[in-house]
C-alpha cells in the first residue's frame, strides 16, 4: 500500500502515528496508560503503528517493541518546554513519513497540527483535561495551552474528549463538540497481597492516594483530613512531582512516622494494582480533567473509592455517597465512616467493578479510536462523517 493512499475501506489497514505522549511502553500518566494499551491493540488489528518517544533505546532513533514501532525525536526535557519542543520535532518527522492518520495527544500540540495538514495527514486529537486551568502552570503557560486548544478546535480533523463533561466545556468555549472516548481499565479479582505485604503494609487497613504531586490533585487535602481523624488509619501515598514540589517535604516527614508510607512513583504495575485491591479506601482528589485513568483502574481493581466532587468524577462514579467536597473536615468524617464499615466497602468494591465492566473496557476504547481514525481519513478524503457519536455512547456501530 502506498504511503499516500487513503484507506477508507474498513478492511484496509492504516499506517498510524501516535504523537504527544512520553513514549512506549511507559507507565507515567494517563496518556501513557492509553498509549500502552491502544497502540499494540491497533497493531493486533492489522495496522502499522508508530509511537513517538521522548527517550531513545540505546543510541537508536527507530526500534521495534513487540508489534509497535518506536521513533525518537529530540527535544528539551523541562517543565515548560518538553511538550512544545518534543512536539515540534515529532510532528515534523511524522509529516515526512506521510502516515494515513495520526492520533495526537495534548492540546499544546494543536500548534503543530497545520504541519500534518500540510503533509496531507488527517488527525484525531485527544483534548484530555483543561490544561489551562491546572495550578502547576503560570499565566504564560496557561495562555499557551488555551491558544493551543483554540487552534485544535479548528485544525484537528476529528476531536476526541475522554468525558462528556469535558465535551461540554469544549462546546461552550470553542463551539465544537468532540466525540466521547474514555480511558479504559480491566476488571480484576483475586489479585493477592504479597507485593503489598512485602513493603510492610497491612492489607485492608490503609487509606490510599495515587496521584502526581500537583495542586489540582489535592493530596494535601487528604493529609489535612487524616490529621483531623482521632483514630488515624494507616495511609499510603503513591506519586511524585515531575520537577520538585513543597508537598514532597511534608510526605518525606510523614514517611518517617509510623503508619504512613510515601512510595513515590511506582513503576511496578502489579504492586500498584494490589495497592488498590487491598486498600480500605482509595481517595481520588483529582479536580481538573476528564475520565481519569487512576480512577477507573482503581474501580476495576475493586478499590472502595471516595472521589472529589467534580463533574468529571461524578460522570464516572455517579453515586453521591462516594463524592466528597473540598473540605478536609468533611473528608475526615467520610473516611472514618467508610473505614469502619466493612459491608459498605464490599458493596463499593462490587459497584466499581460493575462500572468498569460495562462502561470502560479497553477493547471498546480501541475500536472507538480505530473508528475515529477511519473517520478522519474519510473526512479528509471528502466523505460525509458524523461529527460525534450519541451522548453516553462511544462504541462504534461496527464493533465486533
Amino acid at each position: 500500500m502506498s504511503p499516500r493512499s487513503r484507506p477508507t475501506d474498513d478492511a484496509v489497514p492504516m499506517r498510524i502515528a501516535l504523537l504527544g505522549s512520553r513514549g512506549y511502553p511507559s507507565t507515567y500518566g494517563g496518556y501513557e496508560t492509553m498509549v500502552r494499551r491502544v497502540a499494540p491493540a491497533l497493531a493486533d488489528r492489522g495496522h502499522e503503528v508508530t509511537v513517538y518517544c521522548r527517550q531513545r533505546l540505546g543510541r537508536r532513533n527507530v526500534w521495534m517493541d513487540g508489534n509497535v514501532r518506536c521513533v525518537w525525536t529530540p527535544g528539551r526535557e523541562s517543565k515548560s518546554a518538553s511538550t512544545l519542543t518534543f512536539g515540534l520535532s515529532s510532528h515534523i518527522d511524522a509529516a515526512g513519513r506521510r502516515f494515513d492518520a495520526a492520533l495526537v495527544l495534548n492540546v499544546a500540540n494543536g500548534y503543530y497540527l497545520p504541519v500534518l495538514r500540510w503533509a496531507g495527514t488527517p488527525t484525531v486529537l485527544n483534548t484530555d483535561g483543561l490544561e489551562w486551568e491546572r495550578g502547576k502552570w503560570g499565566p504564560v503557560a496557561r495562555a499557551v495551552f488555551f491558544r493551543g486548544a483554540k487552534i485544535s478546535a479548528s485544525a484537528a480533523t476529528v476531536l476526541v474528549s475522554d468525558s462528556e463533561a469535558i465535551a461540554d466545556v469544549w462546546e461552550r468555549d470553542f463551539a465544537v463538540r468532540p466525540r466521547f472516548i474514555p480511558y479504559g481499565a480491566d476488571v480484576q479479582e483475586d489479585l493477592g497481597s504479597d507485593r503489598v505485604e512485602a513493603i510492610g503494609v497491612e492489607p485492608g487497613r490503609y487509606v490510599l492516594a495515587v496521584a502526581r504531586l500537583i495542586p489540582e490533585n489535592n493530596v494535601e487535602l487528604l493529609l489535612d483530613a487524616l490529621d483531623r481523624m482521632p483514630d488515624r488509619p494507616a495511609a499510603v501515598v503513591v506519586g511524585s512531582a515531575t520537577y520538585g514540589s513543597p508537598l514532597e517535604e511534608r510526605l518525606q516527614h510523614l514517611d518517617g512516622v509510623g503508619g504512613f508510607r510515601w512510595l513515590g512513583h511506582v513503576h511496578d504495575q502489579t504492586l500498584l494494582t494490589q495497592l488498590w485491591a487491598n486498600c480500605a479506601v482509595y481517595v481520588h482528589g483529582h479536580s481538573v480533567g476528564g475520565t481519569n485513568p487512576a480512577l477507573v483502574q482503581a474501580l476495576g481493581a475493586g478499590a472502595p473509592t471516595l472521589a472529589l466532587e467534580t463533574p468529571f468524577n461524578r460522570e464516572v462514579i455517579a453515586h453521591d455517597p462516594q463524592l466528597f467536597p473540598q473540605d478536609a473536615q468533611r473528608l475526615s468524617e467520610m473516611l472514618a465512616a467508610v473505614v469502619g464499615d466493612a459491608p459498605l466497602r464490599q458493596s463499593w468494591r462490587e459497584r466499581g467493578r460493575e462500572i468498569v465492566g460495562t462502561r470502560y473496557q479497553w477493547d471498546d476504547v480501541t475500536r472507538a479510536y480505530e473508528q475515529a481514525l477511519r473517520d478522519a481519513v474519510r473526512k479528509r478524503a471528502g466523505f460525509a462523517v458524523a461529527s460525534r457519536l450519541p451522548r453516553g455512547s462511544y462504541v462504534p456501530a461496527s464493533a465486533d
